[in-house]
C-alpha cells in the first residue's frame, strides 16, 4: 500500500484527499492543538488582476483590541495574490499551522506596498491600502477552536465592492471580506496496548471509492492521534510485528468537528 503525505481548513466586514494519504506524524502528545488553515478567494470583478501584497496574517484571541492578544501565523508564501485567480471555488492557502485551542475574535492581513490593479484595458494602476500596510485589514470572526479538530477560515474577498475610483485615474482598496470558518475534519484517537508494540496505525475510509488511508505510528505511551480526518465511516487497522497481533476497528464514524476516541485497543 502506498502511504503519502496527507496536508490537513460569517460575518460582512471591511477590509481532496488522495486515494491513499498519510496523516502528519501526530501523536498524543498533540492534544490541546487545533489545525487552522486560512484561505483567499474571491467574487469576480471587472478587471484583468487585483494583486494584493500579502505580508503578514495575524489572529487576535480576546474579545478586546489589546496589542499582546495578536498572533502571527506563518504564510507558506508571503507576496503577491491575485485574487482574481481565486474565483468559482478555488482558493489560495496563506497559512496551514497548529494553533491553541479555544476562541479566536478576530483576525488581519497586513500588505506590503506592491498592490497594484490591472484594469480591462491593461492598464496596471497602484491600489491605495495605507490603513492595511500600517495595522492591517481587520475583520471579525468569533470561532471557538476545539483541539485536534481542523479548521478552514475562508476569506472572500469581494472585488466589486472593495475597489473604489477616485475620479482622477486613481484607485482605493477599501476591502469588503466575509469570513467563513469551518470545521472540515475530526480525528481518531486511541491508545494501543502493550505501549512497547508501537504499532502503524491506519485508518482507511471505507465510506468512499476509491479508499482514503490515513496513518500514524503509536508513541511511547502507545497513544495515538491522527488529525485531519474527514467524515465519514473507517476501518482503523493496528499493524504490529511478532510477538503481537494486529489488530482492526471497523464501523468507525468521524464527524468533520469532533475526535472519536477509540478508547484502548489491545495488540497483545
Amino acid at each position: 500500500m502506498k502511504i503519502t503525505r496527507l496536508l490537513p481548513f460569517g460575518c460582512a466586514a471591511l477590509l481532496g484527499l488522495a486515494s491513499c494519504s498519510k496523516n502528519s506524524s501526530d501523536d498524543a502528545s498533540s492534544a490541546g492543538m487545533s489545525k487552522f488553515e486560512v484561505r483567499l478567494t474571491d467574487a469576480p470583478g471587472d478587471y484583468r488582476a487585483v494583486n494584493l501584497d500579502v505580508q503578514q496574517v495575524q489572529v487576535h484571541v480576546s474579545d478586546d483590541d489589546n496589542a499582546n492578544g495578536w498572533q502571527s501565523l506563518t504564510l507558506i508564501r508571503p507576496g503577491i495574490y491575485n485574487v482574481m485567480d481565486y474565483t468559482n471555488g478555488n482558493s489560495a492557502l496563506l497559512t496551514s499551522a497548529d494553533f491553541p485551542a479555544g476562541k479566536i475574535s478576530q483576525i488581519r492581513l497586513i500588505l506590503g506596498s506592491n498592490n497594484t490593479l490591472t484594469l480591462r484595458d491593461g492598464t496596471v494602476v497602484p491600489l491605495n491600502t495605507p490603513s492595511a500596510q500600517q495595522s492591517g485589514l481587520k475583520l471579525k470572526i468569533d470561532a471557538v477552536l476545539v483541539r485536534d479538530v481542523t479548521y478552514q477560515l475562508v476569506l472572500d474577498f469581494d472585488v466589486a465592492k472593495s475597489i473604489v475610483a477616485r475620479g482622477n485615474g486613481a484607485y482605493n482598496l477599501k476591502p469588503v471580506i466575509r469570513t467563513v470558518t469551518t470545521a472540515v475534519a475530526g480525528g481518531i484517537r486511541g491508545v494501543a496496548t502493550p505501549a512497547a508494540a508501537r504499532p502503524l496505525v491506519l485508518a482507511i475510509r471505507t465510506s468512499v471509492a476509491p479508499n482514503d488511508t490515513l496513518s500514524t505510528t503509536a508513541d511511547a505511551t502507545g497513544g495515538f492521534l491522527l488529525r485531519g480526518v474527514p467524515a465519514g465511516t473507517y476501518r482503523v487497522e493496528l499493524l504490529t510485528a511478532s510477538p503481537y497481533r494486529n489488530a482492526t476497528r471497523t464501523g468507525v464514524v468521524v464527524a468533520n468537528d469532533q475526535i472519536t476516541d477509540l478508547g484502548a485497543v489491545s495488540v497483545q
